[in-house]
């Protein structure tokens, strides 16, 4: 029996892992972490039975606490009830799913705990990935990563040496303005961004998909995950979201990872490596696919993925800046305050002014984030 907790449990991977979990008959849920949900998330309490359910806010805690008290189940908030979820005794693997920064401490609280994790949570390692690696290194555990793309790579990996790794392809559908002009650009809507053309997820990743910043993140990833720099990691355009992504090794061979844009598949590979299990979901035929298309990223364009690739290369805090200038512009604008253009522009001005941090611990790593968004709010905001 496997026994695992997840963080962010009412978000798309987090009911997509439960969807999992609710195919197979030897996982258990010890601990679900959520946001404000508490209709979902007391949904899932009576389905899965966790012993723990945190939530951040208190007040949200307490109305979940009289909606579940006929179970045994108990409410935790705040940080430490995220720790408290991510660390129980019972679990064995963590996924963090949660959005945003607040991923980072209960992670690394899992991982002191000797708990294997499952990470979607992308500013853990964007952010801190200097950090999270040594650890997962100093406490003999491991980390599955459950990004369609890296878990692609992941699975390219598997019986090769790293170190003959030449370059990653990291695929990319485009988004849906794959082909817009900046002058068109100008014009979008948050609807018109909120239509992938592939993958059903939350709207802020949606959107970052959308500006392809998401796939920028997913670069800075790639170099902690498989210790690569940021020139040997290459986005491609795969417009049917069919090749996952690809490794070019030194002799020139290229081993790619194919199937259906379904984020399952990378959930269910990461719950029980290195087993494989069957899965009652459609199948990529290759006949009725006909053929895959390759193309390059227009980087003038959709600027948040060379702005992406030049924090990487400066490193330190900087991947913070850029990921936390990122998450406020993406707010600004699914509230309608900003335009799409100028997420790129809100972006650009919080890193040039940034002086790097060349190691930051983790309270310096929250100390960026909080002063680029008073900054955001200070010079942004104040109409």
């Amino acid at each position: 029996m496997k026994t695992i907790s997840i963080l962010g449990s009412t978000g798309s991977i987090g009911t997509q892992t439960l969807d999992v979990v609710r195919h197979q008959n030897d996982v258990k849920v010890a601990a679900l972490a959520a946001g404000r949900n508490i209709r979902k998330l007391e949904e899932q309490i009576r389905e899965f039975e966790p012993r723990i359910a945190a939530v951040w806010d208190e007040a949200d805690a307490r109305e979940l606490r009289q909606k579940v008290a006929d179970t045994s189940v108990r409410v935790v908030s705040g940080m430490e009830g995220l720790i408290e979820a991510a660390t129980v005794q019972e679990a064995d693997l963590v996924f963090g799913a949660i959005v945003g920064m607040i991923g980072i401490v209960p992670t690394i609280a899992a991982i002191r705990e000797g708990k294997d994790i499952a990470l979607a949570n992308k500013e853990t390692l964007v952010c801190a990935g200097h950090l999270i690696m040594p650890l997962i290194r100093q406490y003999h555990v491991h980390l599955y990563p459950v990004d369609s793309e890296h878990s692609a790579i992941f699975q390219c990996l598997n019986g090769e040496n790293p170190g003959r790794i030449e370059k990653i392809l990291l695929t990319c559908s485009g988004g849906p303005f794959y082909g817009y002009s900046p002058e068109k650009l100008e014009t979008v809507t948050v609807s018109d961004a909120l239509k992938n053309p592939n993958w059903n997820m939350g709207r802020k990743i949606t959107v970052d998909s959308a500006t392809l910043v998401n796939k920028g993140l997913e670069v800075m990833e790639a170099g902690w995950l498989f210790s690569v720099t940021a020139d040997q990691v290459e986005v491609v355009i795969q417009r049917q979201s069919i090749v996952h992504s690809a490794v070019q090794f030194v002799d020139g061979a290229v081993i790619a990872q194919m199937g259906m844009p379904d984020m399952r598949l990378p959930i269910q590979y990461a719950m029980f490596y290195p087993d494989r299990r069957s899965m009652g979901t459609e199948r990529l035929d290759l006949f009725k696919l006909g053929s895959v298309s390759f193309a390059r990223p227009d980087m003038e364009t959709f600027r948040g993925l060379p702005l992406a690739y030049d924090a990487m290369k400066k490193g330190g805090s900087m991947p913070t800046v850029f990921n936390a200038a990122n998450e406020a512009a993406v707010a600004r604008f699914l509230d309608r305050r900003i335009s799409f253009l100028q997420i790129y522009e809100m972006i650009e001005e919080c890193c040039s002014m940034h002086k790097v941090i060349p190691n930051p611990t983790v309270q310096e790593i929250l100390d960026v984030q909080k002063s680029v968004m008073e900054h955001i709010r200070t010079v942004w905001d104040k109409d």
